[in-house]
């Protein structure tokens, strides 16, 4: 005979543990409602992956929480953990709707590290709807700014902790419910907004932990949508950029005036010199260059939109076969994403970690998955990243590229109708037909496998390996096309930094055309963040 488990007993403040608790729930209920809520996304950008944005996010203050958790002894104090969860789900936000999330936690997590009862969760979502419009510089009703003011109000008298966490909960899905007559793109389609959708999610988890029960069911997500002609796709800019960035507040505050000017659905949240930037725009290089000249931009992504809503229907369907790339620079990044690929962008001594290549599998939503990582010591934190996607049921394939060109090399004979196992040898066997080289300034004097290098040298590297030593950069890069060439090829690319001299391509390319009658040349620009020059012979 099985022993009745013990009443429940509802809480009066939130501890450690409590929020502890809701985020793993946040976490577990996200992931539970993910593909929903991705099929019911069409707004700001019907690209299917709220859902999963929300997710993501909500992982990052979860991993966050629990690493505080096994840094301290016993436990972590309230403030600390919800201080925690909040710069987890700063560092780890995710589109649109992410970055608004966290900063709703952000908001929270200011009011709720001096005290956890019903007043001053009451006064922390308050806050937290306040800090989100202020992030976002355009807000619009209908989305997940509307839910939070609704769920602030609906508690703003304050009580104790259980009946304003139901209060805040039963008004977030009354104006949830009401979203899909607030915006013409949710009627069309007969939905509610995703976002708001995640939010009512987050809160319903909240209310589980403090009163030990499921949530009352969100309201109906779909109505009787409208056939898929009659909901074309908004028009908007061709790309999502998204980066962490080290700023003071001024650099800041001037850095959302140049990206309002440059394009849509901008939002800035954090503080304390860190933010997280999320803005929708035809220039992606701009957008990062802006966020250079601000502070120091890292973890950059960039989304192609087109590509992204190929690859999630409006029922938030999988497409059936991705790219990813990893390449330095937002020239390249662009140009991979025009042909498809979801992007990961590098800057100069920073490599991505395994969890920014996880994401990037995941954001490409797709049964199978060819993942260019591009760089030689990239190979195990690809490696790693694959295999854990695997895990989540996507076949994926590293191809191990070990430069940019040969990436590109790869994407080119691409062919996403062809089997799976095909492709992938037609893009290894591109890849390993290209030979590739380098050419680097020295930082200090070393010793190389050429010989010993001075201070602002000029190296250039072949196959990774130190080939010439030289002192200006035309004739460098002339030797190294001559030593690549003089065991045979048929194509050159160049691919050129922004702060490269505007002649060194056209003199290479006629260098080409003068000494190598059969070779024909192409030419890529890598924006900024590249190498000067990187060189491929296919």
């Amino acid at each position: 005979m099985s022993r009745a488990l013990p009443p429940f007993e509802e809480l009066e403040e939130l501890d450690a543990e409590a929020v502890r608790s809701w985020c793993a729930r946040s976490l577990d209920a996200l992931g539970r409602e993910r593909e929903e809520i991705d099929a019911i996304n069409v707004y700001p950008v019907a690209d299917g992956d709220t859902g999963t944005n929300l997710y993501l996010t909500a992982e990052a203050a979860h991993q966050a929480v629990e690493a505080v958790f096994a840094a301290s002894a016993p436990t972590p104090d309230t403030a600390e953990t919800v201080r925690a969860m909040a710069h987890g789900a700063l560092l780890g936000a995710r589109g649109n709707s992410g970055t608004i999330l966290s900063q709703l936690l952000r908001g929270m997590a200011g009011v709720l590290a001096d005290g956890c009862d019903g007043d001053h969760l009451a006064r922390a979502l308050g806050e937290a709807a306040s800090a989100a419009r202020r992030a976002v510089a355009h807000p619009v009703e209908g989305t997940i700014l509307t839910v939070a003011s609704a769920a602030a109000g609906a508690c703003a008298a304050g009580g104790g902790l259980v009946d304003v966490a139901r209060s805040a909960h039963d008004g977030a899905r009354t104006a949830l419910a009401a979203t899909s007559g607030q915006l013409d793109v949710l009627e069309r389609a007969g939905v509610v907004d995703a976002g708001g959708r995640g939010l009512v999610t987050v809160l319903g988890a909240l209310l589980e932990t403090v009163t030990g029960q499921a949530p009352p069911p969100a309201a109906e997500t779909r109505a009787t949508p409208a056939p898929p002609e009659d909901c074309p796709a908004e028009d908007g800019p061709a790309y999502e950029v998204i980066y962490l960035l080290e700023a003071g507040d001024e650099a800041v505050e001037l850095l959302r005036s140049r990206l309002d000017a440059l394009g849509e659905s901008l939002v800035v949240v954090g503080g304390d010199g860190l933010w997280n930037v999320h803005v929708h725009v035809d220039d992606a290089g701009a957008a990062v260059e802006a966020g250079v000249e601000a502070g120091r931009p890292h973890r950059i992504r960039i989304t192609h939109f087109a590509a992204a809503s190929a690859a999630a229907s409006a029922r938030g369907e999988r497409a059936q076969r991705a790219v990813v790339a990893v390449v330095p620079g937002e020239g390249l990044a662009g140009l991979c994403a025009e042909a498809g690929a979801t992007t990961v962008r590098t800057l100069p001594g920073e490599q991505p970690a395994g969890d920014e290549l996880l994401d990037a599998i995941r954001r490409a939503h797709a049964r199978e998955v060819v993942l260019l990582p591009n760089d030689t010591d990239l190979r195990q934190t690809a490696a790693a990243a694959a295999e854990r996607a695997r895990a989540e049921g996507i076949r994926v394939a590293l191809i191990p590229t070990r430069a940019a060109v040969q990436g590109i090399a790869a994407l080119a004979v691409h062919e996403p109708d062809r089997r799976f196992d095909e492709d992938v040898v037609a893009m290894t066997a591109a890849a390993g037909a290209t030979r590739y080289a380098e050419l680097a300034v020295a930082e200090r004097q070393s010793f190389t496998s050429a010989g010993v290098c001075q201070a602002g040298d000029i190296l250039g590297l072949i196959e990774g390996d130190v080939a010439v030593i030289g002192t200006d950069l035309a004739d460098t890069a002339r030797t190294v096309l001559d030593r690549m060439l003089s065991a045979g090829g048929e194509l050159v690319t160049l691919v050129v930094a922004d702060d490269t001299p505007p002649g060194l391509a056209p003199d290479l390319e006629a260098h080409v055309r003068r000494g190598y009658l059969a070779v024909d040349t192409t030419t890529y620009h890598a924006g900024t963040g590249a190498p000067p020059l990187l060189i491929g012979v296919e």
